[in-house]
């Protein structure tokens, strides 16, 4: 080997290389980092700074051409992610067009990304609940994936490790099938939520109604000062990246703090091609990439590698890093990868209206809402579905304005709104899904995307079990609405298609067994043990607690692993 081809392979070699900088991926940055390893973050997307890279966050509604809307055109070029709630006007910079990356659709699936540095942690809901017991032994009790290898008790030291850093807004509710975390100030329920709270308290004893755990800095400690960030605003436009950190965010947060340490090599447009293997070595030394603007292919290298390109495109990676040990993919001894890819079902709501408490209005905006956690089937079996939902709940006392008018009586009707004569009361669905082996993601044998990588092909759909579940929730709250005394209750089920729950996980699951897993407790390839999986494409099952919080912590914890196994030499 040439000199020059020495210096390239030292110029282009890490301690680790972690992919993707979305909310698993910043962590595994700021750990790596934090423990003195130098570390590459390897990010298809474009770069997007704190603050600097926000256009919108600071404009008015009248400032935006279209007040906000998506015009036809665009909306006309993206069936897709027009269907995402925040996907607007001031949010369409940081989503992925439908035709920038295209997938093939067995089976109707809206793949909703965020290719840039942060990922998606500029977009997310910023709900963050951890796992109960209840949720890592579900599969063991019922039967459906496999079991876990790990317990609460595994992970509940990152759980308080991540929250601290994050900053989570929640309150202790000592409610058994979702654990208490280190909360800051939690936000208030308005009186129609704190009334609901208590009929449902007065008539259930399973059943529970909190205020939402959420990352958001409501009383900022020392630490996220130290991290550049402020007191949450409550401005409600958080997709837009907040200029203040009061949301958690990579960019706000992790990877800043990553490059604190002088460690962190950041490098935007690397779209990975695949892992490399070294068969001689018996474990993986590198990774192929793909620069987005030139399409030039090029190599690095490192002891350990940290896969967080978000659930899919975790599954597409590994899928398409193949060698003769690995044909199928890397880490595909079981043939499963790809496989048993599951999601949360969102497609149900329930309203309803209350005519109490009509002296009283909601003020100002918060940037959470109510929270119902699971109450079916979390110590047995108790109905015809496995497994259960949570809840999200909101109340509202909204004006209406009388714009009838002309001039003066104008002026004086909109200084003197009126208020609905009615609370409008709201629940939306969050069900979890049974991984099944004919829920799968593959590569597609002949159609590339831009890049020359083979497509992604989806086959993801609803079965009998998530039916069940839509029902059972209806008939449930409609009962909890009734007791409560509202009145006008509709059901509606959107039947909308998988994916825009953007909860996708599984294909690379943990589990004990290398024959039915791919992935061992420390989140570790059974089979190339310097490579970790710590995204969605981890999870073994879903439960229905928003997962962000659980990536984090999962990824703390595999980082401290790795790292002490590579000083030992083991790795």
């Amino acid at each position: 080997m040439s000199n020059l081809n020495i210096d390239a392979i030292k110029n282009q070699t890490y301690d680790a290389i972690v992919i993707g900088s979305g909310i698993s991926g910043g962590w595994a940055a700021k750990e790596l980092t934090g423990k003195g390893l130098r570390t590459l973050v390897l990010e298809r997307g474009r770069d997007v700074k704190h603050v600097i890279d926000y256009p919108t966050t600071l404009m008015q509604p009248w400032e935006f051409e279209h007040h906000g809307r998506i015009n036809k055109d665009v909306k006309d070029a993206n069936p897709i992610v027009s269907k995402c709630y925040a996907f607007y006007e001031g949010t369409e910079q940081f989503f992925v067009k439908d035709a920038e990356h295209p997938y093939v659709q067995e089976k109707p699936f809206d793949w909703i990304r965020g290719y840039q540095t942060g990922g998606k942690s500029l977009l997310w809901a910023r709900q963050t609940q951890r796992w109960s017991e209840y949720d890592f032994q579900g599969p063991a009790r019922d039967g459906f994936a496999v079991d876990w290898p790990i317990r609460y008790a595994d992970i509940a030291p990152w759980y308080s490790y991540v929250e601290k850093f994050a900053g989570i807004s929640g309150n202790k509710d000592n409610v058994p099938s979702l654990p208490d975390g280190e909360f800051l100030a939690p936000h208030e329920l308005n009186c129609v939520e704190k009334y609901f709270k208590e009929q449902v308290a007065k008539n259930y004893k399973d059943r529970h109604i909190i205020t939402g755990r959420c990352a958001h800095l409501t009383s900022p400690k020392q630490v996220h000062y130290d991290q550049g960030r402020a007191q949450c605003q409550s401005r409600t436009i958080c997709e837009r990246g907040c200029p203040y950190g009061g949301y958690f965010s990579s960019n706000s947060s992790t990877l800043p703090w990553a490059a604190k340490t002088g460690k962190l090599t950041l490098r935007p447009n690397s779209v990975v091609h695949s892992i490399i293997y070294d068969e001689k070595k018996g474990k993986a030394t590198g990774v192929r990439v793909i620069d987005a603007t030139t399409k030039e292919m090029m190599e690095f290298y490192a002891r350990i590698i940290f896969v967080n390109a978000a659930a899919l495109n975790s599954n597409l990676v590994l899928l398409n890093s193949t060698s003769h040990r690995f044909p199928n993919g890397l880490g595909n001894d079981s043939g499963l990868l790809g496989k048993y890819v599951a999601f949360h079902n969102y497609t149900a709501t329930i309203d309803a209206e209350y005519e109490g408490f009509l002296d009283s209005t909601t003020d100002g905006r918060k940037p959470n809402s109510a929270y119902v956690p699971r109450f079916r089937n979390v110590e047995k079996q108790e109905t015809d579905f496995l497994r259960g939902y949570a809840a999200g709940f909101s109340a509202g006392h909204y004006q209406h304005d009388d714009r009838s008018g002309l001039g003066e009586d104008l002026k004086k009707a909109l200084l003197k709104p009126a208020y609905n004569n009615v609370w409008n009361v709201g629940s939306h669905m969050m069900g979890e899904t049974i991984p099944k082996e004919s829920n799968y993601v593959a590569l597609d044998k002949s159609k590339v995307d831009p890049w020359g990588i083979p497509q992604l092909r989806i086959s993801v759909d609803y079965d009998d079990n998530d039916r069940k579940m839509v029902k059972d929730f209806f008939e449930q709250f409609t009962e909890m609405y009734t007791k409560a005394g509202f009145t006008n209750i509709r059901t509606n089920d959107s039947n909308r298609t998988p994916g825009l729950d953007i909860h996708e996980m599984g294909g690379a699951r943990m589990g004990k067994d290398p024959k039915t897993s791919i992935l061992n407790k420390w989140n570790a390839i059974h089979s190339c043990k310097n490579v970790f999986v710590t995204d969605g494409a981890s999870m073994t099952s879903t439960s229905t607690q928003n997962p962000s919080l659980t990536y984090m912590a999962m990824t703390a914890r595999s980082v401290d692993y790795a790292v002490k196994e590579m000083r030992k030499g083991t790795l």
